[in-house]
């Protein structure tokens, strides 16, 4: 029975991994040969000392921290959460870099669109520092109390926020599906800091737009120089977008412009066939590479010779080397349709394919002028939920602003997330937009419950942190939008997660007292915790979501856990017999064996767990695992 990892994913692995299977030939021993790394990627090498980099105090640390593991869990929160059983919402309070490392198995991938606002670093707000040894005891510390702004005094003003932002948005891009974008709102004091270490962990080519919001009609009257009223939004995407991964509508103009041939399907603009990668190539993707036969009369194609079709073309460079096509031979022959050959001015002929402007009727432009932009916008949105004059957030976001990016970047059931979710600003976009267009996207919002000022407004009508604030914001929102549109189908609820140590004791002796430690041992589980605070830390470390429906089976008065129609069943429980294994058998999944996990002291006896084992092995279940 194999025991629980109590970590989260480990990305470097992950990516030595990934880089094994991209390059076969640089393992030596199952290691990596760096020096076969070199020769296989050639000239894409950078070797000389002088080179352009964006360097500061703390990077490789910051680096090292978005690679490190976190031991820590969520702990569900029923009590402050809304419609628990029925939500697909999430709202966690915690320190978002452990959060997004908690999150990376469960959502690696599956985010559609991410939007944060994060501090702009001005001096004013809060910027905190990670623990690179143990970041939950940092993070309990931190939480306790009142927190502190990064003043332009501090010796390492830039450093301390470009430390913070680093590991976290490299944790984001992760999680963010291949056609994934992320909306990152800043102003002039951190701008040209974000955009370069956003170069860095999305890539250049993947710079999709810097808006500039119109968001203070008026000007900071504060200003020294010129009354600045405007803000940016970095536009970024997970993979060079083609088009048609927006939503991003064009006017008849730009469609003619942008895809300017026509057939009975529409206008359409050609792309390339070949891999334009040099990193990928016919050593590493050969079911990439084959011959595509062109008719030089008809500029037809063919997979296979045939008479008439007797140019042979291949992914092949000028210079000589053999790179691959984007499709492979059965993508390629489902969608010859779309394929066209075109003769070059060198005599030589290239294969592209048909991209179509899929019917789109309007662009996004670059700056952003409409008033439900403005920030006075956001602000009176928050207080008429509150019912109040008194500034309870400073500048929440416009709901307006955050609805027209999701609207820009998601579809029917994406998910979306904020982790640095403030007064849940973009949680109330995603329920007007669903209200407003019949969609069912989803919201994860990660805020860190940062203490507010005993003499603030919030402070005084009973919000002592801002994970209460955008808890509550929500809650009444989605009231509000049921109330006005009369939608009572609309998911307005959320599981409320706590970001916490372990549920399981660490391997921490006391040479003092080993007996007692020893003694202790033998239950792993923490005295203060639930079977249900368990249950969610083993969900986030095999990778499923937090919303993954749960149905709890009572056997005798012990409880087995359902987890996705049968696909995982857990138990818990002390006292483990074999009719409970086989009351566990009854609800598996018919469609798949099932993973099995059950608490590693809680059999009756050795000879018991033997005997379950062989019990669940008989009925083809070999996916047993222990805590």
């Amino acid at each position: 029975m194999e025991k629980l990892d109590g970590k989260s994913l480990d990305l470097v692995k992950t990516n030595i991994e990934a880089l094994k299977q991209l390059f076969p030939e640089v393992v030596t021993e199952g290691k990596i040969d760096f020096n076969k790394l070199k020769l296989v990627l050639g000239e894409e090498i950078e070797t000389r000392n002088e080179k352009y980099e964006f360097t500061w105090h703390g990077k490789t640390q910051a680096m090292k921290l978005a690679q490190t593991p976190s031991t820590g869990t969520l702990r569900p929160d029923k009590a402050s959460s809304k419609n628990w059983e029925k939500t697909e919402n999430l709202y966690i309070e915690g320190d978002n870099l452990e959060v997004l490392k908690l999150l990376q198995k469960s959502y690696f991938g599956k985010i559609k669109m991410i939007y944060i606002d994060p501090p702009y670093n001005t001096g004013k707000d809060f910027v905190y520092k990670d623990d690179f040894r143990d970041n939950i005891k940092n993070y309990k510390e931190i939480t306790q109390q009142t927190t502190k702004a990064n003043t332009e005094t501090n010796g390492r003003y830039h450093t301390d926020w470009l430390n913070m932002m680093y590991p976290r948005l490299k944790l984001a891009r992760n999680l963010l599906r291949e056609d994934g974008v992320i909306f990152i709102s800043i102003d002039d004091n951190e701008v040209t800091n974000l955009k370069k270490i956003c170069d860095e962990i999305f890539g250049e080519p993947n710079f999709i737009a810097q808006i500039t919001v119109l968001c203070n009609p008026k000007g900071r009257s504060q200003d020294k120089y010129f009354a600045t009223n405007h803000e940016y939004i970095l536009v970024y995407s997970k993979n060079n977008l083609e088009q048609g991964y927006f939503s991003i509508q064009k006017d008849e103009e730009q469609i003619v412009n942008d895809y300017p041939e026509q057939d009975g399907q529409g206008r359409y603009r050609l792309i390339e066939l070949r891999n334009t990668h040099r990193e990928f190539g016919k050593h590493n993707r050969k079911n990439l590479f084959y011959p595509i036969y062109v008719n030089p009369v008809t500029s037809e194609i063919s997979l296979e010779y045939k008479d008439g079709y007797n140019i042979k073309v291949e992914p092949i460079w000028d210079d000589g080397y053999e790179g691959c096509w984007t499709w492979d031979k059965s993508k390629a022959l489902k969608d010859i349709h779309l394929l066209v050959a075109r003769k070059t001015n060198k005599d030589k002929w290239k294969i592209y394919r048909k991209n179509y402007a899929n019917g789109a009727t309007k662009m996004l432009k670059t700056i952003f002028l409409d008033k439900s932009f403005y920030t006075e916008k956001g602000q009176a949105v928050f207080s008429s939920l509150f019912s109040t004059k008194s500034k309870l957030f400073p500048s929440p976001k416009s709901v307006g602003l955050i609805a027209q990016l999701l609207l820009t970047a998601t579809q029917n059931d994406d998910i979306v997330l904020d982790f640095f979710s403030g007064s849940a600003t973009t949680a109330h976009a995603v329920m007007q937009l669903n209200a407003e267009d019949g969609g069912s996207r989803k919201f994860i919002m990660v805020q860190l419950p940062e203490k507010t000022d005993e003499t603030s407004d919030a402070y005084k009508a009973g919000y002592k942190n801002i994970c209460e604030i955008g808890k509550e914001r929500i809650r009444r929102a989605g009231e509000k939008i049921v109330q006005e549109t009369g939608k009572t189908d609309l998911d307005i609820g959320f599981k409320v997660f706590k970001l916490d140590s372990s549920n399981i004791k660490e391997w921490d002796p006391d040479f003092d007292n080993l007996e007692q430690t020893l003694f202790d041992l033998q239950n792993n589980i923490k005295e203060d915790r639930t079977k249900e605070d368990l249950l969610y830390e083993i969900l986030l470390k095999i990778g499923l979501p937090l919303t993954v429906p749960i149905e709890e089976i009572d056997c005798r008065g012990k409880t087995i856990y359902n987890v996705a129609y049968g696909s995982v069943l857990v138990c818990l429980e002390d006292e483990i017999d074999l009719d409970l294994v086989q009351e566990m058998l009854k609800h598996r999944s018919e469609h798949m064996p099932p993973k099995v996990i059950f608490k590693e002291s809680g059999f009756m006896s050795d000879a018991v767990k033997t005997n379950a084992l062989q019990t669940l092995k008989k009925h083809g279940i070999t996916d047993v695992r222990s805590v």
